[in-house]
């Protein structure tokens, strides 16, 4: 079976809003914190010229290698770190930068990880189930399912993928392996039409299979939780923080996790006096979510579902 493999192309989503929300001026040290092949973070130093600084974390040595040779050009101003955004702290301390003025989060999978057959994130190719973000670590999604009880993959169906039948298919996923290992896209997508799941819907289901799974694998929730919480602390009072997210589950946690951090205390509404010592830390400059326009989406399909928002550090004293 041959694998192909494709060039590392990032086409940014929602660029201009991005940039318009980071709120650059030149000599801004900011964070990528999905670098990618380098879309946004090319922008971005151009920006921030001449002798603005980017961080950019990123667990694919593919996207790092792509993103420092596309952007040959602005020499040292671009750090490339094999890291997730989840350890923001850590990284930065290891630069021995306090804080930063900017941080972006591009969200979910990139167009070369879907477009790359050996790395096992689409159905319709008939490729090894690996899934990672990181190709040199952790367990593939093949690890996971030849491990996983029926309720864990149940619950990952049903909590990542909002998959209709998601006990029906975690069942018939025991039932298969107990005949031979699940290893490939194929062996999978033919379990998952063997369960009949998702009968009568507009999307295969294996869409939303194969994104519960990659979910799993990777952490991305978890990720993202910290991330958002880490970024939080590392901005400078009025730097920001813009996040792109891609599905209802990512969207949601970022909105959340933004109110909170605007609304300071977490105590119950009936509580008469504030005890969880929570603080005013943000505020959300991006009531609604900004989505890409019809143009920017006849020009990039995959930006159709890309979901903005951004928000501001405030001072301490607030």
């Amino acid at each position: 079976m041959a694998l192909v493999m494709t060039e590392f192309e990032h086409r940014p989503v929602l660029l201009s809003e991005s940039l318009l929300h980071l709120n650059l001026v030149p000599g801004a040290t900011v964070v990528d914190g999905t670098l990618g092949g380098g879309g946004h973070a090319g922008a971005i130093l151009e920006q921030t010229s001449p002798d603005g600084i980017l961080i950019g974390l990123d667990l694919d040595p593919e996207a790092r290698k792509a993103a420092r040779g596309r952007l040959s050009r602005f020499g040292g101003r671009l750090r490339t770190v094999p890291a997730s955004f989840r350890n923001l702290e850590k990284v930065l301390e290891e630069l021995e930068v306090a804080f930063v003025d900017a941080v972006l989060l591009d969200l979910g999978v990139s167009s070369h990880q879907l477009d790359t057959a050996a790395r096992g994130f689409r159905f319709s190719s008939d490729a090894p189930l690996d899934m990672r973000m990181d190709p040199d670590s952790g367990y593939t999604a093949a690890d996971l399912l030849k491990t996983a009880s029926a309720r864990q993959l149940q619950n990952w169906f049903q909590n990542y993928g909002e998959l209709p039948g998601s006990k029906r298919l975690a069942q018939a996923i025991v039932e298969a392996r107990k005949d031979s290992p699940i290893k490939t896209s194929a062996d999978l997508q033919q379990i998952i039409q063997a369960a009949r799941i998702g009968r009568g819907r507009k999307h295969n289901p294996a869409t939303l299979v194969f994104q519960a799974l990659r979910i799993a694998v990777n952490d991305e929730l978890g990720a993202l939780r910290d991330g958002l919480s880490a970024a939080t602390r590392v901005l400078r009072p009025g730097g920001r923080l813009v996040v792109i997210a891609y599905h209802s589950l990512e969207d949601r946690i970022v909105k959340q996790a933004l109110r909170a951090a605007a609304k300071g205390c977490t105590c119950p509404p009936a509580t008469p006096l504030c005890i969880c010592g929570g603080s005013i830390t943000m505020r959300v400059i991006t009531r609604r979510p900004i989505q890409p326009s019809d143009a920017e989406i006849r020009d990039n399909p995959r930006a159709r579902s890309g979901k903005l928002r951004a928000a501001e550090r405030i001072g301490q004293a607030a």
